[in-house]
């Protein structure tokens, strides 16, 4: 099943513009790592921006990259250290692609409310789709 999921993302993002089809990869990963963490406990709050303002949307996606190493750091698992550092480079990449955008008014990471592991994966893949719907 997990395996037609990625397959029907790879043939729908190479349909996409290139930053497009970044962020599709990038929900794929988190797909993963969503998958992954349902067999390891993971006891970590992470800061989770679940109401992002579309005219924040690149500091929040720091936030969430930021907090993503926190899991890498807890998990101690190499197929989750691997799907993060592979998530990291593709959003990085697909990040840098929108030059030196300066948002003001956005909350700093710390100003964000707590939230486990699985709402902070919930707020992640829905800010992807924010990069993906209004690129």
């Amino acid at each position: 099943m997990v395996l037609g999921t990625i397959d029907l993302c790879s043939c729908f993002s190479a349909a996409l513009p290139k930053t497009e089809a970044i962020w599709v990869d990038v929900i794929s990963d988190l797909r993963r790592i969503q998958d992954l963490i349902q067999s390891i406990h993971i006891d970590a709050t992470l800061y989770t921006e679940s109401d992002i303002h579309p005219r924040c949307k690149v500091t929040a996606m720091k936030c969430f990259l930021l907090e993503l190493q926190v899991i890498s750091l807890e998990s101690n698992n190499t197929n989750i250290n691997d799907t993060i550092e592979n998530l990291l480079i593709l959003a990085n990449r697909s990040l840098s692609s929108n030059g030196t955008i300066t948002e003001s008014g956005c909350k700093e990471c710390e100003e964000l409310e707590e939230k486990n592991i699985k709402e902070f994966l919930q707020s992640f893949v829905h800010i992807v789709q924010m990069f993906i719907y209004t690129s």
